[in-house]
This record gives structure tokens, sequence and C-alpha cells, in this order.
């Protein structure tokens, strides 16, 4: 809410007058700059992962170990952009919620539980990557269906289990502004935990940013650092193994999967790294009440800002289909050596 009085001394917010002494936070920028954000990722979300769903569900026979995954990220960044309007309407009437506890809940349960399953996603897709580069033959093991559904399975159990605790936290409160025109309590949707309970919160948020995000992100860096250093000559030895008339073929694929795998790092890092480091940032100068004021300020400012930046993955990983043009296995009329080439090409990108 706009001018909230955040008690640095309890770790809260309370729109009432508070004591010891106060840190007024002016967050009347949300309610322009989070609607407008939100509905743009509502519509690239709806729109673009509704045209990978309906084209994988064409060619779902032909699914590979890649779009596999891809499908998955597009069902839960689908399921993600459904619950934004509710957070926009939310923030067009300047933060009052009319939609209930357990939608308030179940909301914002759906930003993080996409958030996570993204990023555990994106991991599958970079182990695989890294595996299918630097070790091809490692690689074939893993290809069968049954694998790839087993892991999907376990990630969608896994961030369930990390996030179904935001169902205790989150809640609806009774929130005051305490100040002229309008100081009549109305009902908030707390994103992470009302005053009682934040303490209790912290260390929930701090080990879900950790097991979240952290070490999937030290993951992915590990395999792409592995895959762009990736000696040279044993690259090619491995493609001198293959026919002379489809080595640059392959040359052409490796180059373009490189550069692929390199813009996923990027957007990654651009997505999810700024908003857990400021978010972490956020829950700990409010629970250890040091810092002062001014510093909680920037970093309440900085969080706010970097929250619909990490909500841009619900349609930037739909724009990774069409980057990475996987859009199945060949079909069953293909000639045989269109078929050998993509069952190769499976295994290296």
């Amino acid at each position: 809410p706009a001018d909230l009085k955040v008690d640095l001394s309890n770790g809260g917010f309370d729109g009432s007058l508070l004591v010891s002494p106060p840190c007024s936070l002016d967050e009347s920028y949300k309610y322009v700059f989070l609607p407008v954000c939100y509905s743009l990722t509502f519509l690239f979300s709806l729109s673009l992962n509704s045209v990978v769903l309906v084209r994988s569900c064409r060619v779902r026979r032909r699914w590979t170990t890649s779009l596999t995954y891809m499908v998955n990220l597009a069902s839960t960044d689908l399921m993600y952009g459904l619950s934004l309007p509710f957070l926009v309407h939310s923030y067009v009437l300047r933060d009052r919620w009319v939609f209930g506890d357990f939608m308030c809940r179940l909301v914002r349960f759906l930003f993080y539980f996409n958030l996570y399953c993204s990023i555990f996603f994106l991991t599958c897709i970079s182990v695989h990557r890294y595996l299918g580069i630097c070790h091809p033959m490692k690689t074939m093991s893993l290809e069968s269906k049954r694998v790839v559904r087993i892991v999907c399975a376990l990630v969608w159990l896994v961030v369930f289990a990390l996030t179904c605790p935001i169902f205790r936290f989150a809640q609806t409160g009774l929130l005051s502004r305490g100040q002229f025109p309008d100081p009549t309590p109305y009902l908030n949707c707390w994103d992470d935990a009302i005053d009682r309970e934040f303490a209790d919160y912290v260390p929930y948020g701090v080990a879900l940013h950790l097991l979240g995000f952290f070490v999937p992100f030290v993951i992915i860096a590990w395999c792409y650092s592995q895959v762009l250093s990736r000696n040279k000559n044993n690259s090619v030895g491995f493609l001198s193994s293959v026919e002379d008339g489809m080595y640059s073929h392959y040359i052409r694929r490796r180059r373009k999967s490189i550069k692929t795998i390199v813009t996923i790092t990027l957007l990654f890092a651009l997505c999810f790294l700024p908003f857990h480091v400021t978010r972490t940032l956020f829950l700990l100068l409010k629970r250890a009440q040091t810092g002062g004021c001014g510093v909680f300020k920037a970093v309440s400012i900085c969080y706010k800002v970097t929250r619909p930046l990490a909500s841009c993955n619900a349609w930037l990983n739909a724009l990774l289909y069409f980057l990475t043009g996987d859009k199945g296995a060949p079909a069953a009329g293909k000639s045989e050596v269109h078929v050998e080439e993509s069952k190769s090409s499976r295994i290296i990108f």
C-alpha cells in the first residue's frame, strides 16, 4: 500500500501508527507499474504458451526429450498466466483483495510454483544438453520416454513440496493506510506472511531461495561452462565419425546449440537472479531490524520492481520453443537418412 509504515523494531508491516520509529514506504508507483507489467505478461503468456501446447499436442507421438520438458514448462507457465488477472485487479484497487482467502493463497502459491517449476525444468534441459554435447553416448540411455516422464513427475512433486508451505503463510488480512482521505481498513492479500508469523516465514523463504534458485543456478552455470570450454579436438573427433556429407550440418547445429544455451543462461540470470537477490535481502533486513530506513526503502523498491521481471519467464520460456526449433522427431514417412540424422541430432543437441 502507499505510504506503508514499516516498524523495523518488529520486522513487520502495519497500517496503524507505530512506535520505534516507523519507516514510511511510498509504494504508489506499483499501482501503475505492476498492473501494466502483469497485464502484458498475461497476454504474452496466454498466447505463446497456448501455441506451444497446441502445436506440441499435434505431434505427441514424436516428442523428443527437450520437447517434453518444453511442454511441461508451457503448462505451468499457462497456469501461472491465468492467475495474473487477480493480481492486476488487486493492484488497480490499490491492494484491496475481493476474491477471498483461498484465492489469495492459491494465487500466491501459483506465482512461486510456476517460478520454481520453470527453474527446475530449465535445469533439466541444461543437464540434458550438457550430456548430449559432452557425453553423447551416455545420453542414449536417458532418451527413453519412461525416464523423461519420471523426471518430469519428480520435478512437479519436488517443487510442490518446496512451495506448499506458501498455502500456510499467504493469507488475507486487514490493513489501513492510516492517512487521509481513506483511513478505513481494507482486506489485503499478503505475499509472504502477516506480522506475527513473519519471523517463522523468513527461514523458510531463505531456504526456498537456496534450494529453488541458487543451487539450480550453480548447476546450470556449471553445465554451460563445461559446454563452452569443451576441447575443440574432442568435438572434432566425435564429429569426424559422422559421414563427411553431414559434417557441416553438425557444425552449424552445434554452433546454434551453443548460442542457444548461452542465451538461455542470460535470460535465466536476467529474470530470476535480481528477484532472488533483492527478495533475500528484503527478508533478512526486515527480520534483522538493521540497515536503516534508507537501505530498507531501496531494497524494498528493487524487490517490488524485479517481481514482474521474474514473471516474464512465463512467456520467455515459450520463446525457447521457437528459438530451438524442436518441434518433435521426424514423422514415420521420412527417409532413412533423415531419420538417422535426427537421432544423432537428438543425442548431440
